[in-house]
């Protein structure tokens, strides 16, 4: 078998091509994030709040997905770049078991937990209504969504990331289609409302998940996944979650966050809660982009510290850098100039205004440092060295930011708790650049240099 083009492709082209569909699609998937938003905000305040206030719990979703997809990515391109094409088969399976046992995991809280969650943060009875019948729908039919994420890993382990970006699309595309007709009962459906944006999503999802499971068996070679006989790993599983937990925990951080957040800002107002919400689905159009390249950069770093290609390696981490600083310098020029036009995307009112222009001007202030930060993440994670990541994390998150924002709340000044952001991101930062250099002098500079063999020159006499 012909070496994997992560092996011999230049860098840049290599990133490009990896990257550039995951980058697309992150774009189109925040853009429905956002559509789904601004549908949701015509049906009131109330109605955004209760979206806003069932984010942590979907990002802990989302924090399990990935998470284990970053750890089967690491692991399944390092064999790949080994040439341990039959472990990386058994990789795949186990990867696909444990989205199934992890669907079922959030079936049982669907029934469990959403009520409680949604009553410790608010007594008004139309969000808390509303927050249920949102949330119990995403979680309950979650499945199409783990299998979805499972199987576009799968896609971008071995390069196929063109192929993940028709799966994402088209989700995508299914959603914004279906979010108005659900929402308000268009062509004579019933008028679900909120219920409907979540419809509309799990409908977008399974589909999605459909086409990512059969691009997988027709068009991914690498990978002859056969379940008879399939029988879980523990070595697997552990190798998967030995980078893949640090990955989990470290997004799940975020659901904390965010509930914190939301628990103190909802002291001011909903108006703050709901502002704190529409900042998240602008921001993701900015941050997505990037989530896109780590995509792209894990299974590329990966496979070539598996193959022992120092040169590369180093290549890949710079540029990649690069590209995520270049993206989130346009992302904070775009809020500091269009805050305005941003929060009128969601039927803003003059209350929301007045909290979120200085909000999205003041968080916006650390998206350079930010780009930087979540690409040193991922490259300590395709090293396999998740606990950096986790520790970054952790004390940027919480360590620096939620105290921080409940010490300046106390001011009485909402516009106070949003400098939280940038003083993380900037303790973050010097982590990072800290953890980078120790990375590259324990692992990257122990790597065999390579060497240029020149073929011997026959001089004519």
């Amino acid at each position: 078998m012909n070496e994997n083009k992560m092996g011999t492709l230049p860098i840049n082209k290599l990133i490009l091509s990896m990257s550039l569909p995951m980058m697309i699609s992150m774009v189109i998937q925040s853009l429905y994030n956002i559509v789904d938003s601004m549908f949701v905000a015509q049906l009131g305040e109330e109605a955004l709040t209760a979206v806003s206030l069932a984010f942590p719990i979907q990002n802990l979703m989302i924090a399990v997905m990935v998470g284990t997809g970053v750890g089967m990515n690491a692991l399944l391109s390092r064999n790949l770049g080994e040439k341990k094409f039959v472990e990386a088969n058994k990789t795949a399976l186990n990867g696909v078991f444990l989205a199934v046992v992890h669907y079922i995991l959030f079936l049982v809280l669907s029934l469990t937990i959403v009520r409680p969650f949604f009553l410790a943060q608010t007594s008004d009875p139309e969000i808390v209504r509303s927050g249920i019948s949102y949330l119990s729908i995403v979680m309950a039919f979650s499945l199409g969504q783990f299998f979805q994420v499972t199987y576009e890993r799968l896609l971008q382990s071995t390069g196929r990331t063109i192929y993940s970006m028709w799966t994402q699309g088209l989700g995508a595309v299914i959603n914004i289609v279906l979010d108005p007709i659900l929402i308000f009962g268009w062509f004579g459906l019933p008028r679900m409302g909120v219920a409907g944006a979540a419809w509309a999503t799990v409908i977008g999802q399974g589909v999605a998940a459909g086409l990512a499971m059969y691009l997988n068996a027709k068009k991914n070679p690498d990978l002859q996944m056969d379940f008879r006989g399939f029988r879980p790993q523990k070595s697997i599983i552990r190798e998967i979650y030995s980078v893949g937990v640090p990955s989990i925990v470290m997004t799940s951080i975020s659901s904390v966050t965010t509930f914190s957040l939301n628990m103190i800002l909802i002291q001011f107002s909903s108006t703050a809660t709901a502002v704190f919400g529409v900042y998240y689905k602008l921001q993701s159009f900015v941050f997505m982009p990037v989530f896109g390249l780590t995509n792209g950069i894990i299974p590329i770093l990966s496979y070539n510290y598996g193959a022992k290609k120092k040169q590369r390696i180093l290549e890949a981490m710079k540029l990649s850098i690069i590209y995520a600083m270049g993206v989130m310098l346009m992302g904070l020029v775009i809020f500091q100039v269009f805050p305005v036009q941003l929060l009128s995307l969601f039927n803003a009112s003059s209350e929301m205004m007045a909290i979120g222009v200085p909000a999205i001007r003041t968080i916006s202030l650390c998206f350079v440092l930010a780009g930087f930060n979540i690409l040193a993440s991922t490259i300590y994670q395709a090293f396999g060295k998740g606990m950096l990541s986790l520790s970054v994390s952790v004390t940027r998150q919480l360590v620096v930011l939620v105290p921080l924002a409940y010490l300046f709340s106390l001011t009485g000044n909402i516009q106070a708790v949003w400098w939280s952001y940038p003083a993380a991101e900037l303790v973050a930062t010097a982590l990072c650049v800290y953890f980078i250099r120790m990375l590259h002098k324990r692992v990257i500079s122990q790597l065999p240099e390579e060497l240029n063999v020149e073929m011997p020159v026959t001089i004519k006499k």
